[in-house]
């Protein structure tokens, strides 16, 4: 029974690290920077946010190594061992969402990820959870139906199928963020950019990211190639 990531796909430290104690109070935000992606389904976003991770070099933190930390405290305390004490301060400082605990531990999760820095986050709401000035919110977005298409060709579902398993997954994924934090997946103007993978392809729309990573912070710059 598969109880989480193997040992290979289990997040370790970026390269880059935490960028040094927060100015201010604990209270302070980190100042590396978090790229948040938000999909629609089929526009293949995470694997925009792998691309991405590699331009950067950058640890990307999917749904599946995202669930595996909410259940490894032990993964969790890893992730902030080697943070100033300010950072995990504000890691732990996390506010209450949604109507449950879940939401409390997501957001406290996001958070750590944060305060580490150099991460990119796929799903879960992160860019609406954290803090805008240091978080990179990004929406990968295409077609219906060459959304259709491409989960019709991954799932090896009729075109029938697989339209209803996009809108399936999309409307599963506007309930969570609407219980979670109260949003709109639709609203744009919750962006900081949209990339359309029909248009842009993966890599090219990865790199539209990248670029807007550097504009938005200074210190992110591409992995040698």
């Amino acid at each position: 029974m598969n109880v989480g990531p193997t040992a290979e796909a289990r997040p370790e430290a970026p390269a880059h690290g935490f960028r040094g104690d927060p100015a201010g109070p604990a209270g302070a935000y980190p100042k590396a920077l978090t790229v948040a992606v938000s999909r629609e389904a089929g526009a293949r976003g995470g694997a925009v946010a792998r691309k991405v991770g590699e331009l950067l070099g950058w640890q990307v933190y999917d749904q599946e190594v995202l669930d595996y930390l909410l259940l490894d405290a032990a993964g969790r305390d890893r992730l902030l061992a080697d943070l100033p004490a300010a950072a995990r301060a504000w890691a732990d400082g996390a506010p209450r969402v949604g109507s449950d605990a879940e939401g409390e531990g997501l957001v406290r999760l996001l958070r750590a990820v944060a305060a580490v820095g150099d991460a990119v986050v796929v799903g879960r709401g992160a860019g609406h959870l954290l803090p805008a000035e240091t978080t990179l919110h990004v929406r990968v977005v295409a077609p219906f139906e060459d959304r259709v298409g491409y989960a019709a060709q991954l799932l090896r579902l009729t075109r029938d199928e697989a339209a209803v398993e996009v809108r399936s997954r999309d409307d599963r994924r506007g309930l969570f963020l609407a219980r979670t934090v109260g949003r709109d997946p639709a609203d744009l103007g919750a962006y900081d950019l949209v990339v359309n993978t029909s248009r842009l392809g993966v890599e090219g729309a990865a790199r539209v990211v990248a670029a807007a990573v550097r504009a938005k912070h200074p210190f992110a710059e591409p992995a040698d190639e």
